[in-house]
């Protein structure tokens, strides 16, 4: 039986093209259920309150950069959004007095136009927003030195540091087209007109420019951008699924409004069933060896029809 055209985008895949059994079932979950979608491989955490649920994200980067050492020079992977941790993540390293000499990190993402990642002075720029909100703000005789901070600018040199230094953890959030970075759907085209690709072919998909699913640029331009979709790329670099499973673990946070309360019960149960399907590129980290979700309690929320 031919899978529904998405009610969003007929042209793209997304997760509105999925059987209705597992979007029914992802709706009636509860926070309890959420705790209880944990497994080997899979670990579901709730924080109570948003101080606690952001300075458990930042003290991420500062565990990972703890153990790096000149024979282990080890990194994280980081997101622009959510982004209230980066300012913590600086003040922690300052009042630690931790030496980031031989530590690394990875922007996993950045916007590009006409062919090429934007310049740091584009008022959407993850690669000024991650110098401006964290890098800049450590002192500098404990900062890490530039050639440690990887932004995908080069798409090669990016994919290749991962072969070079180890990167411990892959942290994000979660879009409304439920990607991690910016591993959207693909478009409805070509050999996936009748089905998406299988979750081994876009396993195999690394570092890249893409494009940009339609919900990807209406939700960006929303947390953003006040809404003014025209500012908006319609592409973007990103690191892809084999750099993802390069690394130890992948953190995915939560705080409940870069994606709704049924996107975030969503991901969760096709994880934790092993139902991955690359019209949820999220699903796909079923197969991952160590997956954490962390949720803000209030931003669970409930899926009930509630008018506004």
């Amino acid at each position: 039986m031919a899978r529904p055209l998405s009610k969003v985008a007929p042209e793209w895949w997304d997760y509105t093209t999925l059987d209705g059994k597992i979007l029914e079932a992802a709706a009636r979950l509860t926070p309890d259920d959420l705790l209880g979608l944990s497994r080997e491989g899979f670990e579901v955490r709730i924080f109570d309150t948003l101080e606690e649920f952001y300075c458990a994200e930042a003290l991420e980067y500062i565990h990972t950069w703890q153990q790096a050492t000149a024979d282990n020079p080890v990194g994280i992977c980081g997101p622009i959004g959510p982004t209230a941790q980066l300012p913590l993540v600086a003040r922690i390293v300052n009042d630690l007095n931790i030496d980031l000499r031989h530590a690394h990190f990875w922007g996993m993402d950045e916007w590009v136009e006409n062919g090429v990642p934007v310049p740091t002075d584009h008022p959407l720029s993850f690669a000024k927003a991650d110098m401006e909100l964290c890098f800049d703000r450590i002192r500098a005789e404990l900062r890490m030195p530039a050639e440690n901070i990887h932004f995908p600018t080069d798409l090669e040199a990016f994919s290749q540091s991962f072969d070079q230094f180890h990167c411990l953890v892959i942290q994000g959030g979660q879009g409304e087209v439920k990607h991690w970075a910016f591993n959207d759907p693909p478009r409805r085209a070509g050999d996936y007109v009748d089905a998406p690709p299988s979750p081994e072919e876009y396993r195999q998909l690394a570092t890249r420019v893409t494009d940009l699913h339609p919900m990807t640029i209406i939700q960006n331009a929303r947390t953003s951008g006040g809404g003014y979709v025209p500012q908006v790329p319609l592409c973007a670099a990103t690191v892809g699924p084999v750099e993802t499973w390069k690394t130890d673990t992948v953190s995915i946070w939560h705080p409940g409004y870069h994606d709704n309360p049924f996107g975030i019960r969503l991901t969760a149960l096709m994880i934790s069933q092993q139902i991955p399907d690359s019209s949820v590129p999220m699903s796909l980290l079923a197969d991952h060896p160590n997956v954490r979700f962390s949720y803000y309690r209030d931003g669970i929320g409930t899926v009930e029809a509630e008018m506004h």
